[in-house]
């Protein structure tokens, strides 16, 4: 496995972050891909997108039909690995445009993203950790709720670059999440921030701690941690696979 202590991008120049405030999901994902032509060919720095999108659900090439709406809800189909999922606001997403240090090492590049989201969570003091076979950010089972996601990661690399990236449910509407299989998975929930502390927490008020842990877990000032695997009695159901990688 690469090493968690040291930097997973081929360059040392700081990363581009830029707020974009909400935006629209179709004009985001163009942004992304002049943005990844443009690092693949040297003309611009590594740079990640911080955002929130108006209400959108998205399929990742691994959607089943029968994990989409039935009521017949527009989505967008999506070169990114995974499942469906929702996108909207009170919803942080991040999207890391980063060309990657050889040898290219996808999986742990998402557990270096997991890695800043569950330190985020922790400033916060909600308890959270990894599924083992899923990517993303659980919320373990217990008297509130079975086990539950509260931040989702899917990825594409291409050209050794990354696209895609992640969400964070801060204060989001979960109810969006019911016309569909979140992520293709039906035996756990989804949860927020806000529900979580049962109080009102913020895309505003997160942003910063979600910023500085994913630049530090790029750095490797942040490392990954072997300790935050979700105890549960047998494997999950679904693996919930988040990437796609093309040449």
């Amino acid at each position: 496995m690469s090493s968690s202590r040291t930097s997973c991008r081929a360059s040392t120049e700081p990363v581009d972050v830029r707020e974009l405030g909400t935006i629209d999901y179709t004009e985001a994902w163009e942004l992304q891909r002049s943005s990844l032509t443009a690092r693949a060919d040297g003309t611009a720095p590594d740079t990640m997108l911080l955002l929130q999108h108006p209400s959108v659900y998205t399929a990742g090439k691994r959607t089943e039909p029968e994990d989409r709406p039935t009521d017949g809800t527009p989505v967008i189909d999506v070169d990114r690995g995974g499942k469906i999922t929702w996108h909207g606001p009170g919803q942080l997403v991040g999207y890391p445009i980063v060309k990657l240090a050889d040898p290219i090492d996808v999986v742990h590049y998402v557990r270096r993203l997991e890695e800043a989201l569950i330190h985020v969570c922790d400033q916060l003091g909600v308890r959270s950790g990894r599924v083992e076979g899923r990517s993303g950010v659980w919320i373990p089972a217990d008297e509130r709720g079975i086990e539950r996601k509260i931040a989702a990661i899917g990825i594409r690399v291409q050209r050794g670059v990354t696209m895609h990236g992640f969400e964070l449910n801060c204060n989001a509407d979960l109810g969006a999440f019911d016309s569909i299989v979140p992520c293709g998975i039906r035996d756990a929930g989804v949860t927020s921030l806000s529900y979580e502390l049962q109080k009102d927490v913020s895309v505003e008020a997160v942003l910063p701690l979600a910023r500085d842990a994913v630049l530090a877990a790029l750095e490797g000032e942040l490392p990954v941690s072997d300790d935050r695997w979700l105890p549960r009695p047998e494997a999950p159901q679904a693996a919930g696979v988040t990437f796609a990688l093309q040449n």
